[in-house]
């Protein structure tokens, strides 16, 4: 069976999609990544961020024993938190 595509021809005059190589990133961008890049590296190398892991696997540790009263307090935070931002509009 045979179908027939239809065809578009563009003119000349149009320009050419630039590839990812010709894009120029500036210089700013480049220091603002460079900057996060070097304090997100400290901080995965700091105390805290331990702190922060063990505190994780802490509450991934309850919510699996304690599923309700995890789901339970999610619940009232939320709620609380809902009345909180309704009452600034």
């Amino acid at each position: 069976m045979e179908q027939e595509v239809p065809v578009v021809i563009h003119s000349s005059d149009e320009t050419e999609p630039q590839t990812p190589d010709s894009y120029q990133i500036p210089e700013q961008v480049r220091e603002l990544g460079a900057t996060v890049s070097d304090a997100i590296s400290s901080f995965m190398e700091s105390e805290q961020y331990e702190q922060l892991k063990k505190s994780v696997e802490k509450m991934k540790t309850y919510i699996r024993e304690k599923p309700v009263p995890a789901m339970l307090y999610t619940l009232g935070a939320g709620t609380v938190l809902g009345f909180l931002l309704k009452r600034r509009r």
